[in-house]
């Protein structure tokens, strides 16, 4: 079988329903003058990946800079799909859900999965709780993790659910240990067309009850990884891009096909000569706070940079940093000296925490 992007498979099916070829265009058409919102984002690609074109045109989800708008060959989407069935084990038949705005790279990669491997794909609203107007069970489905936070009383619905778009914190993956439905946390960017590498977030052992998360991401087919002078994860995939892709993300390298991810190297707080990492630091603080929140650098005149916390919703501040004084998973460097609140923070077109600009709204950036 042609596994190209000029030929839909066969099973392919949309909300339940065949459609080949010139049947999706007609859909395609159709979802752009009748449908709503996320569903004209749907036509609008589907137009774009059954033209003529080899390439699509695809924006950033402008997490860790400003958005721009990258090319992306469909050759290697296609080929990024067929990873992503080899890897999850899902073939031809597979029903998907599909809830992620298909604006960015993620939702246009669940469509494109669906007519490679022959999913029956069923698309619902983009929004923080996509299982209220799901239906039946599905064998795959993809999130962020605010959905499924959100979605926690029938998250069993699905069979695996791969969550991407933002790191989980140790409270969800907590709450996600004795769900039936097995959790995977992504690695990847619109560059490497999403994940190169996934990792169990409640790996089942020996059928039992018991389940544990694993501490590595593993590499999903034919990707290797190196690092660079700086500690950062170097992606060597020539399936889905011409060049290695050089992060900004630290890492602690297992072997060529595992990390460990530890945080950004441009978010590491450079604190009277010690250098603190975000991420390693909100994991530990992620227990005591309920809502989202993140710690950043602030200028210092002594220190260089001092550590402080920034909190989305109402916190009463010295409670909380007296709480925060009494882990002992924590060391004296990593509690933060100042705790800011915010009633709501800027997020991207994506729906992530623009750090920056949260912090130019509260006047420290």
């Amino acid at each position: 079988m042609d596994r190209s992007y000029k030929f839909v498979h066969p099973r392919f099916k949309f909300n339940g329903k065949h459609y080949d070829f010139l049947e999706l265009l007609e859909l395609a058409y159709s979802l752009i003058k009748e449908g709503e919102e996320y569903e004209i984002a749907i036509g609008d690609f589907l137009l774009d990946w059954l033209d003529s074109s080899n390439t699509v045109y695809v924006s950033t989800s402008g997490s860790t800079g400003i958005p721009k708008i990258i090319p992306l060959q469909k050759k290697y989407m296609v080929n990024s799909a067929l990873a992503t069935g080899t890897f999850f084990k899902m073939q031809e038949g597979t029903k998907a859900l599909h809830c992620l705005p298909t604006r960015f790279i993620a939702g246009k990669m669940m469509l494109v999965r669906a007519m490679v491997l022959g999913w029956d794909i069923h698309c619902v609203a983009p929004n923080s709780h996509p299982m209220e107007h799901a239906k039946g069970h599905y064998d795959f489905g993809a999130m962020v993790p605010l959905q499924v936070e959100n979605s926690l009383t029938n998250i069993s619905l699905i069979g695996t659910l791969i969550v991407g778009g933002a790191p989980m914190s140790g409270d969800l993956k907590s709450k996600l240990s004795c769900a039936f439905t097995k959790v995977y946390e992504t690695y990847g960017m619109t560059e490497t067309v999403t994940h190169i590498a996934a990792k169990g977030v409640n790996t089942f052992k020996n059928n039992s009850s018991e389940t544990n998360e694993d501490l590595t991401f593993k590499a999903l087919p034919q990707v290797n990884f190196t690092t660079d002078q700086r500690g950062c994860l170097v992606i060597n995939a020539p399936h889905i891009s011409d060049i290695d892709v050089v992060t900004n993300d630290m890492v602690d390298l297992i072997s060529n096909t595992e990390f460990k991810w530890l945080g950004r190297y441009d978010n590491v707080i450079n604190s009277g000569g010690i250098k603190l990492i975000p991420e390693q630091i909100e994991t530990q603080l992620s227990s005591l706070i309920p809502n989202r929140f993140f710690v950043a650098g602030k200028v210092d005149a002594s220190l260089g940079q001092k550590l402080i916390l920034v909190v989305e919703g109402h916190e009463e501040t010295a409670t909380l940093l007296n709480n925060i004084k009494s882990l002992n998973t924590i060391n004296k460097y990593q509690v933060p000296k100042e705790i800011y609140t915010l009633p709501k923070f800027i997020e991207t077109g994506s729906g992530k925490v623009n750090r920056g600009e949260t912090l130019r709204v509260l006047g420290l950036n």
